[in-house]
């Protein structure tokens, strides 16, 4: 946070951060000059003079820092060759080096900051008659060196920072998004189950109602029996709504009583529900039976229970047939009916059917749909027996 917080004043300072530098390079002028042997004494003007006007570039160096090198560079040499003792040399050419080497690519920086160095090391040399890779001249251009792998150091750094920052904000955002997704998935399935749940279970209290309506004068026993089953019916209803509702609490809110999600070992409840309200159906089983996964029993009991829904609610059929074919690696759920002959409207696109497809690719199954040949109609859904964990 500190960092953060320097780069932005800087940011919104930049020339009064630029010229810093140069103020300290000017203080420590007039204390070099004003120093002596005996002590203190008047600052020579030359070299606070030739210090000054090398600093004057530095208050542009972010700006344009090659620009700034050359110049600082230049008055640098100068003085150096014009003063070689009253002069605090290259200091200015040091700091716009390391500014150069922050701000630049790495080939650009290294290729000015070594012919800087020669540069510097070869007039103080000369000025002093002394070999340029010895002593002091050598010195010199380790300074130089020196400057411009630590620029280079700090601009990678600063490119590290800013990367995983990057790295950070773009997984923030990608949790995000993923968040909305599975929240957006979760809204789907939900509204999926209640109106499984719902239209499910009120056409069947309707129909029976409708059957106990019909008998309650000329037969009470059995409209006696069908008000047991729309009893039993909304019982049920009622408990699927609780544990479908029941997945919306917060993990603090106090328990409630919540019935396991259904699967096949159920649709015998169901069917029972569907034949107590006038439909005949028959259920059938093929192949190896055996456990599958719970996604798939789930949705394979949804599809018929939405199936037989809408064969009561539109079909006008007497019979309906539910077959269940357990192949080598997915189960083949039919539901058929034998409604009046209906003119071919193609793949449904009702909430129902809608919702079963939804179900079925949910998992990475199929699921089609449409009327048959010589009347009734077919829903027909090829479900994985086990799930991956991408589909799990």
């Amino acid at each position: 946070m500190q960092v953060t917080a320097m780069r932005r004043w800087v940011a919104r300072h930049e020339r009064i951060a630029d010229a810093l530098p140069a103020v300290a390079l000017l203080v420590v002028a007039v204390g070099a000059a004003a120093a002596g042997d005996s002590g203190w004494r008047e600052p020579r003007a030359a070299g606070v003079a030739w210090t000054a006007l090398s600093c004057v570039p530095l208050v542009f160096r972010s700006r344009w820092p090659l620009p700034v090198v050359v110049l600082t560079l230049a008055v640098d040499l100068t003085a150096m060759a014009v003063a070689p003792d009253r002069v605090l040399a290259p200091a200015a050419s040091l700091v716009a080096v390391y500014t150069l080497a922050t701000r630049s690519d790495r080939r650009t920086a290294w290729t000015v900051g070594v012919l800087a160095a020669v540069a510097v090391a070869g007039v103080y040399a000369a000025g002093h008659q002394e070999p340029l890779l010895v002593g002091t001249s050598l010195l010199r251009l380790d300074f130089v060196i020196a400057a411009t792998a630590l620029g280079d150091a700090v601009r990678s750094r600063r490119l590290h920072l800013a990367r995983v920052e990057e790295r950070a904000e773009r997984a923030e955002r990608t949790r995000e998004t993923e968040a909305r997704r599975r929240v957006t998935e979760e809204r789907v399935r939900i509204a999926r189950d209640l109106h499984d749940v719902v239209a499910h279970h009120i056409t069947l209290v309707n129909a029976q109602a409708g059957v106990a309506h019909h008998l309650m004068r000329t037969d009470p026993d059995r409209a006696y029996e069908a008000l047991a089953h729309i009893k039993e019916t909304s019982r049920a209803a009622l408990d699927e709504l609780r544990a479908t509702v029941g997945l919306l609490r917060q993990p603090d809110d106090a328990p409630d009583s919540r019935a396991p999600l259904p699967g096949l070992a159920d649709l015998d409840t169901l069917v029972g529900g569907i034949r107590a309200g006038g439909l005949s159906v028959t259920v059938s089983r093929t192949g190896l039976v055996r456990p599958v996964a719970p996604a798939t029993e789930l949705t394979a009991y949804r599809i018929v229970q939405e199936s037989l829904t809408n064969t009561h609610k539109h079909a006008r059929a007497a019979h309906a047939d539910v077959v269940l074919d357990y192949g080598a690696s997915t189960l083949r759920v039919t539901v058929s009916d034998d409604g009046r002959p209906r003119a071919p409207k193609g793949p449904g696109t009702g909430h129902g059917l809608i919702g079963m497809r939804e179900r079925a690719t949910a998992i990475g199954g199929t699921l089609t749909a449409g009327p048959q040949p010589d009347g009734g109609f077919r829903v027909v859904a090829e479900l994985p027996l086990s799930l991956t964990p991408a589909t799990a």
